[in-house]
């Protein structure tokens, strides 16, 4: 559970690693918190050591204590451990290995089912939770949970992946996970000690002059900044097997709908898992 023994060795600059060593951005001093989550990596390759019994519950309470929207708590969690069952997720998540390597896989679950049961208990039919607004919340609400339990897991030295291709077959998994109607999966999240040889790095973002804007968006200025991304993030790319650029990517996985990644029938899954989008 220590850090000293999972953590990957600190290098000098979180900062060079997470824009390349030419951005220059002022920081304020590095808090033992801030530096962690510069130094963030996703980790796909793990030890099969079990986790210690407390990281579970530490996990939960520090995704309990993330922002929700007016404390309605629109979420949920499964926490699975048995090899079965992860592999049967594994298959509906395109057969990523890790799932079945780590101890631990989190699925995040947007979760209107707990709220209208206290509306039933009262009498009164929860209406409100047939819009859009509220099933947007309750991803919201999952989203920011799992990533107070990222930060947690990482604080301790452990390593974690999101899975989001979980959404990919949303009535399967919700059968695999005995979720009722008024939940989805949002995302699974890998949680375990990394394996050293994974040699898995900070992966460069764009320049936070791409990002963050002033007062107003402004779309125009953003194209030199991109293409200074692409010159920093090619060779990364390359080191990790990797030819086409980041345009392409973002190109070819949005010019046209998936149904293989499971994105064209998403909305009516959610209808059919008790989340319409009045």
């Amino acid at each position: 559970m220590t850090a000293s023994s999972d953590a990957v060795p600190a290098t000098a600059s979180p900062l060079a690693e997470r824009y390349g060593p030419d951005e220059s951005v002022p920081l304020a001093p590095l808090t033992d918190a801030i530096d962690g989550i510069l130094r963030h990596r996703t980790v796909r390759a793990y030890l099969t050591d079990p986790l210690d019994e407390v990281v579970l519950p530490t996990l939960v309470a520090a995704a309990q204590s993330a922002p929700t929207s007016s404390n309605m708590q629109f979420w949920s969690v499964v926490a699975v451990t048995d090899p079965a069952r992860k592999g049967r997720l594994a298959a509906l998540a395109g057969g990523q290995e890790h799932v079945r390597q780590a101890p631990l896989l989190l699925v995040w679950v947007a979760d209107l089912a707990r709220a209208r049961a206290i509306g039933d208990a009262h009498g009164t039919s929860l209406e409100g939770t047939d819009y859009l607004d509220s099933t947007v919340v309750a991803f919201v609400d999952a989203a920011l949970a799992a990533q107070n339990a990222v930060v947690a897991a990482e604080s301790l030295g452990l390593g974690t992946v999101y899975i989001g291709a979980l959404r990919h077959h949303p009535e399967q998994v919700a059968a695999e996970l005995g979720l009722p109607e008024g939940t989805v999966a949002v995302v699974g999240l890998v949680v375990g000690h990394p394996d050293p040889a994974g040699g898995e790095r900070v992966k460069p973002r764009l320049p936070q002059a791409a990002v963050l804007h002033h007062e107003t968006y402004d779309l125009a200025v953003q194209g030199p900044y991109v293409d200074a991304y692409e010159d920093l993030i090619a060779p990364f790319y390359r080191e990790e097997g990797l030819a086409e650029s980041w345009r392409r990517r973002v190109v070819d996985r949005l010019a046209v709908p998936g149904p293989q990644r499971g994105h064209a029938h998403l909305h009516t899954a959610l209808a059919a898992r008790g989340l319409p989008s009045r």
